[in-house]
């Protein structure tokens, strides 16, 4: 079989019955570059805290809420890549003596697989890809700079996001939206109202699992951040795809990314 680099389910206790995520680390679970692993966590670690939310569990649209959360979430990613990007031409700052340590990136699973909320689920998966882009990246050989083609590839999904969210939800015409630098007003985001155009489906809506709602104390062990090397059971997500399900069609348990050291407890 080959490997594969798309979106991994933390299939690790209670947190794979709920269908968590990662991004795909690959073989490259380490960085010498601080910026590369600074966006990382920045980025990690606002989607867990948007992902957490009762929103991912309605099948409604998102509140405004959660919209302002993933429109702070791209809006600083987008700062921390433009102050920190390095064009072609401009020279790198480079250590004389000075040897940066490897450093593990710090992942932070959260609920993916298993969200009823259809927006919310498309976002999060662009983000885990951003964030899977950003591990795999050559410049996490660099000890300090990143350059114009590391902020594109990373900063393109977290643009689609911001796209999907401004024409669907909040009305922006495509054109305006696609604007690399658009940003929403606060009046924009004030005068959001999905009434206006949602259709209701509560006639034929579910309550979702009441009892599948972890605290902030049962999270800690992930919205701490997991070192990329010691992270345990991320595997693909079952799916009627050759490979993707072990003997009579049970979930594989095989990690994909080498061996790891024991997980913390779920």
């Amino acid at each position: 079989m080959f490997r594969s680099d798309q979106i991994l389910w933390y299939n690790n206790g209670r947190w794979g019955s709920l269908g968590y995520a990662v991004p795909n680390v690959g073989d490259d679970p380490v960085t010498l570059n601080d910026g590369v692993r600074y966006l990382v966590e920045v980025i990690g670690r606002n989607l867990a805290g948007v992902m957490h939310t009762a929103d991912v569990d309605l099948r409604r649209p998102p509140t405004i809420n959660t919209l302002t959360r993933i429109h702070k979430l791209v809006t600083r990613a987008r700062t921390i890549l433009a102050g920190r990007q390095v064009p072609p031409g401009t020279p790198d700052m480079e250590a004389t003596h000075n040897t940066p340590a490897p450093q593990d990136h710090l992942i932070y699973p959260v609920p993916y697989f298993r969200v009823r909320n259809g927006w919310i689920k498309q976002y999060c998966g662009l983000i885990l890809g951003s964030l899977s882009e950003a591990v795999q990246h050559t410049d996490n050989r660099k000890a300090y700079e990143f350059g114009l083609e590391f902020s594109g590839i990373v900063g393109q999904y977290l643009h689609r996001v911001y796209r999907l969210m401004a024409t669907e939800l909040f009305g922006v015409p495509a054109a305006e939206a696609a604007k690399l630098d658009f940003t929403l007003t606060e009046a924009q985001l004030a005068s959001y109202d999905p009434a206006k155009w949602f259709t209701s489906t509560e006639l034929i809506d579910t309550v979702p699992p009441l009892l599948d709602v972890p605290t902030e104390d049962d999270k800690v062990v992930l919205t701490d951040g997991i070192p990329a090397s010691l992270l345990i059971g991320a595997v693909p997500w079952p799916s009627g795809g050759a490979g993707a399900s072990g003997a009579a069609g049970s979930p594989t348990t095989t990690t994909i990314a080498g061996s790891f050291a024991a997980p913390p407890s779920p």
